[in-house]
């Protein structure tokens, strides 16, 4: 199929259009959290009436802001748009900790050209933190262009887990696990946290595509190593139907890193096979 063609960069208007969306996003999340209630989606994961307002509002403010772009998001189509240049929303990531009155969730709005981000957004409403980055212009965080010795400045020993990677703990029981742990709870900030130097890595066992959008581009344009356990992202294709689909992943500040926590993410990858081999034998018999 020929995608009908499209910029592969933002206009400058464009850019301060998405971050006025954000800014009627964020301060909707703001005024919800703490007086808000959650159901239960069919996955089993949580869902607010504001996850659902937030989704609409972001999917029809990019209608109007790119008005030939497809869009992906986490309460809407979950299909790979047939554009060429097509976005990937989380409205609201981090739905547990916002419905428990954890003051930590994000919003993620990452535009894809040619299979990969090339613009992203991720915004922090509780902290006022905002992150942009551009595919080959770099990253900034609240106006502030970052550089990869950013994550060089502390002196963290922290590793970010999400709570399904916690299980290679288990299975490793005679080897200390390298790194202080941290349980965020939220994908997307697990993820950049270590392009910020808050963390040295994080691994996650079952990340969405709206999951890691935009921390893929924050941590590819600060140069922090990147690897895929099992599906690469960058091969999607047009009509593909993300429901279900998982991008384990590994990142760390350097390739040292990368190498020294490697093991434990072999061994959550084979954790996770025999996990889900039982559950087929289980439905079989």
């Amino acid at each position: 199929m020929n995608l009908q063609p499209l910029p592969s960069t933002l206009s400058n208007h464009q850019i301060n259009q998405l971050n006025l969306l954000i800014d009627v996003v964020a301060k909707r999340q703001l005024k919800d959290f703490g007086n808000i209630v959650s159901d239960i989606k069919s996955d089993g994961t949580l869902i607010t009436e504001c996850d659902r307002w937030s989704d609409s509002t972001i999917v029809k403010g990019l209608s109007e802001i790119a008005a030939k772009e497809g869009v992906l998001s986490e309460e809407g189509s979950q299909k790979v748009p047939n554009t060429s240049a097509y976005w990937v929303v989380d409205p609201l990531d981090g739905t547990t900790n916002f419905s428990a009155g954890i003051p930590y969730w994000a919003i993620s709005i990452a535009r894809f050209v040619d299979g990969s981000p090339e613009t992203a957004f991720l915004d922090v409403p509780m902290l006022n933190k905002r992150i942009l980055a551009i595919r080959g212009r770099g990253v900034w965080l609240n106006g502030t262009q970052l550089s990869r010795k950013t994550r060089f400045t502390s002196q963290s020993a922290c590793v970010s887990l999400c709570s399904r990677s916690i299980r290679i703990l288990q299975r490793r029981p005679d080897k200390p696990f390298p790194g202080k742990i941290r349980l965020l709870g939220v994908s997307s900030l697990n993820m950049i946290g270590v392009a910020l130097g808050q963390t040295i890595a994080a691994l996650e066992a079952t990340p969405k595509i709206w999951d890691l959008a935009s921390a893929w581009l924050i941590l590819s344009e600060l140069e922090c190593s990147i690897k895929w356990l099992r599906q690469d992202p960058s091969k999607l294709k047009v009509g593909q139907d993300l429901t279900s689909t998982s991008f384990p992943v590994l990142t760390a500040s350097s390739s040292h890193e990368l190498e020294r926590l490697l093991p434990w993410g072999e061994v959550l990858m084979n954790s996770w096979m025999n996990i889900q081999d039982n559950n087929i034998v289980s439905k079989i018999y």
